[in-house]
Protein backbone atom coordinates (compact mmCIF):
# COMPACT_ATOMS: atom_id res chain seq x y z
CA UNK A 1 0.00 0.00 0.00
CA UNK A 2 0.83 3.45 -0.58
CA UNK A 3 2.59 5.56 2.33
CA UNK A 4 3.59 8.88 3.78
CA UNK A 5 3.78 11.85 1.83
CA UNK A 6 3.32 10.01 -1.37
CA UNK A 7 0.21 8.43 0.42
CA UNK A 8 -1.26 12.09 0.91
CA UNK A 9 -0.42 13.28 -2.70
CA UNK A 10 -2.08 10.34 -4.08
CA UNK A 11 -5.67 11.37 -1.77
CA UNK A 12 -5.09 15.20 -2.64
CA UNK A 13 -5.19 13.61 -6.59
CA UNK A 14 -8.75 12.19 -5.31
CA UNK A 15 -10.23 14.96 -3.77
CA UNK A 16 -8.88 17.22 -6.95
CA UNK A 17 -10.03 15.19 -10.03
CA UNK A 18 -13.56 13.99 -8.24
CA UNK A 19 -14.14 17.45 -7.66
CA UNK A 20 -13.49 18.09 -11.21
CA UNK A 21 -15.05 15.12 -12.86
CA UNK A 22 -18.17 16.43 -10.41
CA UNK A 23 -18.33 19.97 -12.05
CA UNK A 24 -18.17 18.45 -15.84
CA UNK A 25 -20.70 15.70 -14.92
CA UNK A 26 -23.22 19.00 -13.70
CA UNK A 27 -22.96 20.11 -17.26
CA UNK A 28 -23.17 17.00 -18.92
CA UNK A 29 -26.12 15.99 -17.02
CA UNK A 30 -28.15 19.36 -16.63
CA UNK A 31 -26.53 22.52 -16.89
CA UNK A 32 -25.77 22.68 -20.70
CA UNK A 33 -29.32 20.85 -21.22
CA UNK A 34 -30.64 23.87 -19.38
CA UNK A 35 -28.69 26.10 -21.16
CA UNK A 36 -29.70 24.96 -24.65
CA UNK A 37 -33.24 24.88 -23.78
CA UNK A 38 -33.80 28.89 -23.42
CA UNK A 39 -33.57 31.06 -26.03
CA UNK A 40 -30.64 31.06 -27.73
CA UNK A 41 -29.69 34.30 -27.02
CA UNK A 42 -30.49 33.93 -23.31
CA UNK A 43 -28.59 31.20 -23.42
CA UNK A 44 -25.92 32.77 -24.94
CA UNK A 45 -25.64 35.20 -22.49
CA UNK A 46 -25.45 32.73 -19.49
CA UNK A 47 -23.01 30.74 -20.92
CA UNK A 48 -21.10 34.04 -21.42
CA UNK A 49 -21.28 34.53 -17.76
CA UNK A 50 -20.43 30.86 -16.99
CA UNK A 51 -17.41 31.29 -18.60
CA UNK A 52 -16.19 34.45 -17.24
CA UNK A 53 -16.94 32.80 -13.71
CA UNK A 54 -15.46 29.94 -14.02
CA UNK A 55 -11.95 31.63 -14.57
CA UNK A 56 -12.29 33.16 -11.04
CA UNK A 57 -9.80 31.47 -8.32
CA UNK A 58 -12.47 29.03 -6.54
CA UNK A 59 -12.46 26.63 -9.87
CA UNK A 60 -9.14 27.56 -11.08
CA UNK A 61 -6.93 26.21 -7.71
CA UNK A 62 -9.23 23.39 -8.16
CA UNK A 63 -8.73 22.56 -11.96
CA UNK A 64 -4.99 23.79 -12.63
CA UNK A 65 -4.16 22.52 -9.11
CA UNK A 66 -5.21 19.15 -9.67
CA UNK A 67 -3.48 18.55 -13.17
CA UNK A 68 -0.47 20.34 -11.14
CA UNK A 69 -0.61 17.59 -8.76
CA UNK A 70 -1.65 14.89 -11.37
CA UNK A 71 1.48 15.66 -13.12
CA UNK A 72 3.70 16.02 -9.65
CA UNK A 73 2.03 12.08 -9.07
CA UNK A 74 3.34 11.03 -12.13
CA UNK A 75 7.34 12.22 -12.22
CA UNK A 76 6.99 11.03 -8.25
CA UNK A 77 5.81 7.57 -9.39
CA UNK A 78 8.29 7.57 -12.36
CA UNK A 79 11.34 8.22 -10.01
CA UNK A 80 10.09 6.03 -6.95
CA UNK A 81 8.27 3.05 -9.00
CA UNK A 82 6.32 1.81 -5.99
CA UNK A 83 6.19 -2.29 -5.83
CA UNK A 84 1.99 -1.13 -5.94
CA UNK A 85 -0.43 1.20 -7.74
CA UNK A 86 2.05 2.07 -10.63
CA UNK A 87 0.30 1.96 -13.60
CA UNK A 88 -3.18 2.89 -11.97
CA UNK A 89 -1.03 6.33 -11.04
CA UNK A 90 0.16 6.57 -14.22
CA UNK A 91 -2.95 5.96 -15.95
CA UNK A 92 -4.82 7.91 -13.37
CA UNK A 93 -2.48 10.99 -14.13
CA UNK A 94 -2.27 10.77 -18.03
CA UNK A 95 -6.21 10.72 -17.99
CA UNK A 96 -6.53 13.69 -16.01
CA UNK A 97 -3.68 15.78 -18.19
CA UNK A 98 -5.01 14.70 -21.30
CA UNK A 99 -8.43 13.68 -21.21
CA UNK A 100 -9.33 16.26 -19.10
CA UNK A 101 -6.92 19.22 -18.27
CA UNK A 102 -5.47 18.91 -22.64
CA UNK A 103 -9.27 18.51 -24.03
CA UNK A 104 -10.30 21.44 -22.37
CA UNK A 105 -7.23 23.37 -23.69
CA UNK A 106 -7.67 22.33 -26.77
CA UNK A 107 -11.47 22.16 -27.47
CA UNK A 108 -13.56 23.91 -24.63
CA UNK A 109 -11.16 26.88 -24.38
CA UNK A 110 -11.61 27.97 -27.98
CA UNK A 111 -14.90 27.42 -28.04
CA UNK A 112 -15.60 29.83 -25.30
CA UNK A 113 -13.51 32.32 -26.53
CA UNK A 114 -14.76 32.17 -30.33
CA UNK A 115 -18.62 32.78 -27.90
CA UNK A 116 -17.12 35.40 -25.86
CA UNK A 117 -17.00 37.25 -29.02
CA UNK A 118 -20.45 37.34 -29.89
CA UNK A 119 -23.30 39.52 -28.89
CA UNK A 120 -25.84 37.16 -27.68
CA UNK A 121 -28.59 38.60 -29.65
CA UNK A 122 -26.74 39.13 -32.87
CA UNK A 123 -27.90 36.43 -35.99
CA UNK A 124 -24.80 35.27 -35.96
CA UNK A 125 -24.66 34.03 -31.85
CA UNK A 126 -28.22 32.70 -32.15
CA UNK A 127 -26.64 30.75 -35.71
CA UNK A 128 -23.72 29.54 -33.83
CA UNK A 129 -25.56 28.14 -30.52
CA UNK A 130 -26.52 25.06 -31.66
CA UNK A 131 -23.06 23.82 -33.15
CA UNK A 132 -21.62 25.21 -29.80
CA UNK A 133 -24.05 23.51 -27.25
CA UNK A 134 -23.42 20.52 -29.17
CA UNK A 135 -19.85 20.32 -29.58
CA UNK A 136 -18.67 21.78 -26.02
CA UNK A 137 -21.07 19.20 -24.62
CA UNK A 138 -19.47 16.53 -26.76
CA UNK A 139 -16.30 17.57 -25.33
CA UNK A 140 -17.29 17.95 -21.95
CA UNK A 141 -18.58 14.17 -21.65
CA UNK A 142 -15.20 13.05 -23.12
CA UNK A 143 -13.56 15.51 -20.14
CA UNK A 144 -16.04 14.43 -17.11
CA UNK A 145 -15.59 10.53 -18.52
CA UNK A 146 -11.46 10.99 -18.35
CA UNK A 147 -11.17 12.95 -14.85
CA UNK A 148 -14.02 10.15 -13.55
CA UNK A 149 -11.61 7.40 -14.60
CA UNK A 150 -8.76 9.26 -13.22
CA UNK A 151 -10.21 9.35 -10.04
CA UNK A 152 -10.86 5.72 -10.08
CA UNK A 153 -7.59 4.79 -11.00
CA UNK A 154 -5.97 6.73 -7.99
CA UNK A 155 -8.43 4.82 -5.56
CA UNK A 156 -7.45 1.85 -7.28
CA UNK A 157 -3.97 2.77 -6.58
CA UNK A 158 -4.57 3.38 -2.66
CA UNK A 159 -6.01 -0.07 -2.24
Amino acid sequence: MIEGPYFVLTVVGVLGTGLVAGAFCAFSTFVMKGLASLPPAQGVAAMQAINVTALTPAFMVVFIGSAALCAVIAVVTFVLWPEEGTVELLLGSALYLFGCFGVTIAANVPRNNKLAEMDPGTPEAIAYWPTYVSEWSMWNHIRMVAASAGTVLYVLALT
